[in-house]
């Protein structure tokens, strides 16, 4: 699905335009973005949990010349699925 048959669909479900569903979904990833970035996690409860994680510094391979090189550490954003949704997708 892309954005905007998601935001079509958001406006036929919630009854709004589809104007008003697309400033409202911006705002939220907009808002998710903002917490993330901060280092705050975002739950919906029996959907999920948006959060940042540290990945840690390791050492990798070039697979085209095979030299070993470092990978620094960094943050990356993961998603840990709630149970509602784990349930109805299985």
């Amino acid at each position: 699905m892309t954005k905007p048959e998601f935001l079509a669909k958001v406006a036929e479900t919630s009854g709004a335009t589809k104007a008003d569903a697309e400033k409202v979904v911006n705002a939220a990833l907009e808002t998710i973005e903002g917490a993330l970035s901060k280092g705050d996690s975002v739950q919906f409860v029996g959907f999920g949990t948006f959060e940042v994680r540290e990945r840690a510094a390791r050492t990798g391979i070039n697979p085209k010349t095979k030299e070993k090189i470092n990978i620094p550490a960094k943050k990356a954003v993961a998603f840990k699925v709630g149970k509602k949704l784990k349930d109805s997708v299985a």
